[in-house]
C-alpha cells in the first residue's frame, strides 16, 4: 500500500485549503489527513490501496483552483499507518 507525506507552501492557510482537500479526497479510495503547520504550510498524508488512485489524488488537488496557491511541494513516502480510516482535518 503506497503512503505519501506532502508538504505545501504558498497561500495555504485561510484559504480553505482543508476542507478543500477533504472534499477532494472523498472521491478517491484514499485514507489520510491534513494539517496546517505552525511555519504555515499544510501537511497532507495519504494512503491507499492502489498506487494510481493515491497519485490520481494528489494530481486532483494540484488541478484543483488549490493548484494556484501552492507555490511549492515537498513529496516523500511515508510507512502506512494501519487502521487509518477516512480521510480527516487535524486541528
Amino acid at each position: 500500500m503506497p503512503a505519501k507525506k506532502v508538504i505545501y507552501s504558498g497561500r495555504v492557510q485561510g484559504v480553505g485549503f482543508r476542507y478543500s482537500t477533504k472534499q477532494i479526497a472523498a472521491g478517491y479510495e484514499v485514507t489520510g489527513s491534513v494539517k496546517n503547520l505552525p511555519d504555515g504550510r499544510v501537511e497532507l498524508q495519504a494512503m491507499s490501496h492502489d498506487a494510481d488512485e493515491l497519485e490520481g489524488f494528489l494530481a486532483a488537488i494540484d488541478e484543483s483552483n488549490l493548484g494556484s496557491l501552492i507555490k511549492e511541494r515537498e513529496v516523500s513516502s511515508i510507512p502506512v499507518s494501519p487502521g487509518q480510516r477516512g480521510f480527516t482535518i487535524v486541528k
